[in-house]
């Protein structure tokens, strides 16, 4: 099924970083976004080449560009861009003075500028006023809500009676995201209404509308926020399933996510994304990962369910290193291990809807 982007054609902007973990945010828009119809890409290390092929090997249509320039005059070509989209997500998520030329150009171009990360455009003085002058729009998506418009946790998660799936993981920008799209997508196909809940940015820029940007809440209300999005998705659209992307990973020294997910969200299966190659923690080295299994029981021991599933990111890995991956996890944990990029889904599919509860009866009357 097609969608008409919410807010039209866009420009992605990720020089120096499309392809790598701080890449995440584009690899997510040119993967998958019902918000924009990406026309093209930035980063001068891949220019020339179709961005499906710099991330799946397989051409999507989506070109790269060494500079804006470049892109805009391109875009302008095929459609009427409208937004620089900022899809880097480094560490710390703050612009570096290149990345701020970027987003001067787009505004003086005429694009309004949307950005995920923690520097708030419409704090900025001088965006504001360029802003206002060229007559364009800046959003700060991790910017919060006021307090005033926040929840609090209050149990009515338990009257969600559907089926709800946590795509949890080992790291931070090991592919979460993706596997929690790719598998609402495979639920679908099975004929069931599958919903993602959001947790990230990227997942808003993606045009998912049940979603909250985690780390961009005080703490107080993380849970309240997580619970408000799956039972207001539950109350509006009354889907069979509801997929919740992760964050972080319960052991990652800087960004411990999982925790508030587990207790907000009460999954009735968690699903681990991995990646095999990684012996260190994103961005930290020095930090070694935790063996997989361990994870697996912390995660188990946390939310009192299974892990039903591994799913694997074969950074570095061809084809056939990553499925011999997959089979020595599934030997190590007795779990079924696929590669959402490259493999059927099937095998989880299966799994957690061995875990779908039972429907509530309806009330007679």
């Amino acid at each position: 099924m097609t969608h008409d982007p919410i807010d039209g054609d866009a420009i992605v902007w990720c020089d120096g970083a499309f392809g790598t973990p701080n890449g995440k945010t584009a690899h997510g828009l040119v993967r998958f976004t019902r918000r924009y119809r990406v026309l093209g890409v930035i980063d001068q290390r891949h220019a020339g080449k179709d961005a499906g092929d710099v991330l799946d090997d397989a051409p999507c249509g989506i070109p790269v560009h060494a500079t804006f320039d470049a892109a805009l005059a391109d875009a302008r070509t095929r459609g009427e861009p409208r937004t620089l989209v900022v899809g880097i997500a480094p560490d710390g998520g703050r612009l570096t003075p290149h990345d701020r030329l970027a987003v001067a150009a787009a505004i003086r171009a005429g694009l309004g500028v949307d950005c995920g990360l923690h520097d708030f455009l419409t704090e900025d003085p001088g965006f504001v006023a360029l802003a206002a002058e060229h007559g364009v729009r800046l959003r700060d998506v991790r910017k919060p809500a006021p307090v005033s418009q926040l929840h609090h946790f209050s149990s009515r998660i338990d009257e969600v009676d559907c089926l709800r799936i946590a795509v949890l993981g080992t790291d931070s920008a090991v592919g979460k995201r993706t596997t929690t799209v790719l598998l609402s997508q495979a639920l679908e196909a099975r004929g069931l209404h599958s919903e993602v809940i959001g947790t990230g940015q990227t997942a808003w820029l993606q045009g998912v509308p049940y979603s909250v940007v985690m780390d961009s809440l005080i703490n107080d209300f993380v849970a309240g926020e997580l619970e408000h999005a799956v039972v207001s998705c539950w109350d509006e659209v009354r889907p069979d399933a509801v997929v919740v992307e992760g964050q972080g990973s319960l052991m990652n020294p800087a960004y411990p996510g999982g925790f508030e997910i587990l207790a907000a969200t009460r999954p009735h299966a968690v699903v681990m994304q991995h990646a095999p190659t990684r012996v260190e923690y994103d961005g930290f080295p020095g930090f070694p990962m935790h063996p997989l299994t361990t994870q697996i029981k912390a995660m188990e021991l946390l939310s009192g369910r299974p892990v039903v599933a591994v799913t694997l990111n074969h950074e570095g890995l061809d084809v056939a290193a990553g499925r011999e991956a997959a089979r020595a996890i599934t030997e190590e944990t007795g779990l079924p291990c696929v590669d959402p990029l490259r493999d059927d889904l099937g095998p989880v599919v299966d799994a957690v809807l061995a875990r779908r509860p039972p429907k509530a009866p309806k009330a007679s009357g």
